[in-house]
């Protein structure tokens, strides 16, 4: 075994291809359905929001699609990223496992959202579009898009969730940096967003509503498309590239994983760290996959895997996915990029045929695993990414207490240089740990 700690890859070694799961599913995906009529989705239905290459790439026959050159262009800013064995995080916790980390925040935007931000400002562009619009809870996906924007000559609105743009003012400066406009969400921009302004004036706002309000803005005007920065199949496609690099890095370090863990809030980062593993997971090998929530916004360990629209005011497909119910607001937990009501179809699907299971931390918990990682490892990470350090921390205490070792593969998604708010906020003793909010989930599942 190398006594390296830090695995890189060459350019040449960059993934040259996005790794699509929907042809090797063993049982089919349920159709998406049209908001209004409730018939199932046709290409035509999405041409209003997506270029029609996206729309292609959401419905995909092909187990690999080639990544264009002027992505791969930019994928190389930053791309492959590292992978990291956390040996002195092992020490610190007198473990026999051995932990590896996959570092995403090494992006411009500090996180791994551009690699579909680019994608999908690469595909609008080729479609004409002049402008895109898109939600984002704590900012890491705006600013991956106001960045591939820039890149591509698009303009940027961004709705931000209103709990997010009050707690994260720096990350909003960065999608001005990068010249997106930037409203707090719900705003009175939009007929959806003015509306739950009437019900509710003092709304903390949530990704249902935000997208909702960069729906309507992108279906009200003929120049402009939306942008989602997770959920749907070309999103999680895109960010296979994770995946795959992980693959060729631990083999660099001479081991296979034996858990592979991501953080879960609509599934992207999630997808790009497991998706190349799941294919071995349905050839009836592979490793054990841990996809973890907030149990303030528990969609896959508390929701129910059912229709459900992706939005709050009913503007986007309904979907067949875990869900919490769209009327669902969680509390303004300082993961605000994990507080989305439902789930990616496609991941749904596969957790509820058993190819990955799901956990849920409170954040007091969550906070203490991140600060650990933080002083041993020397990177303070995202309050999203902590997630998964908080099981992967656990899954080596077990390893610790059951005296055999193990290997563990986690994705640590992106930095948390623009979250200063919270940690001070838990440094300081103020932080809550919300309970389980039930009976708001109740009242929100009786409407689907």
């Amino acid at each position: 075994m190398s006594e390296h700690s830090k695995f890189l890859l060459a350019d040449s070694q960059i993934p040259s291809i996005w790794v699509n799961v929907l042809p090797s599913l063993k049982e089919p995906l349920a159709p998406p359905l049209h908001p209004q009529t409730r018939a199932p989705l046709t290409p035509q239905d999405l041409l209003p929001l997506f270029p029609m290459e996206l729309i292609e790439q959401e419905l995909s026959p092909k187990p690999e699609i080639d990544i264009p050159g002027e992505v791969m262009d930019i994928y190389r800013l930053w791309r492959a990223t590292p992978l990291y064995r956390a040996r002195r995080l092992e020490q610190a916790l007198d473990t026999p496992a051995h932990i590896y980390y996959k570092y995403e925040g090494t992006s411009p935007a500090g996180s791994h959202k551009p690699n579909t931000a680019v994608a999908q400002a690469y595909y609008n562009k080729r479609a004409g579009m002049k402008r895109l619009a898109t939600e984002t809870g704590a900012g890491q996906w705006g600013s991956a898009l106001a960045l591939a924007c820039q890149l591509f000559g698009l303009e940027c609105t961004v709705y931000m969730v209103r709990i997010s743009y009050d707690q994260k003012p720096y990350r909003r400066m960065m999608m001005h940096a990068w010249g997106a406009e930037v409203f707090p969400s719900p705003s009175d921009h939009t007929n959806s967003g003015r509306g739950v302004l009437a019900a509710t004036p003092n709304s903390s706002g949530s990704l249902g509503i935000a997208i909702s309000e960069a729906v309507e803005d992108a279906a009200t005007h003929p120049d402009t498309n939306y942008s989602l920065g997770s959920v749907l199949n070309h999103v999680l496609l895109h960010q296979t590239v994770i995946g795959q690099e992980a693959r060729l890095q631990m083999a660099l370090a001479g081991e296979e994983a034996e858990v592979v863990i991501g953080c879960f809030g609509g599934g992207s980062n999630f997808g790009g760290i497991a998706l190349p593993y799941i294919l071995d997971r349905i050839a009836g090998k592979g490793p054990r996959i841990v996809a973890v929530e907030p149990a303030a916004c528990p969609s896959l360990t508390k929701g129910r895997f059912t229709y459900d629209y992706g939005d709050t005011a009913k503007l986007a497909p309904l979907v067949k996915m875990y869900t919490l119910g769209h009327d669902f607001v969680p509390p303004g937990i300082h993961a605000g990029g994990l507080r989305y009501h439902g789930a990616s179809p496609l991941l749904s699907h596969l957790l509820h045929h058993g190819y990955f299971e799901a956990k849920a931390y409170t954040q007091i918990p969550v906070f203490e695993a991140s600060l650990q990682f933080a002083r041993t490892e020397g990177i303070l990470p995202a309050p999203e990414s902590a997630h998964a350090i908080r099981a992967a921390v656990d899954e080596a205490l077990a390893a610790r207490e059951e005296g055999r070792p193990r290997t563990i593969l986690f994705c640590l998604s992106g930095h948390g240089h623009f979250d200063m708010s919270a940690y001070e906020t838990y440094l300081t003793g103020q932080l809550q740990d919300y309970e389980h909010p039930g009976p708001d989930i109740e009242k929100a599942m009786a409407a689907l």
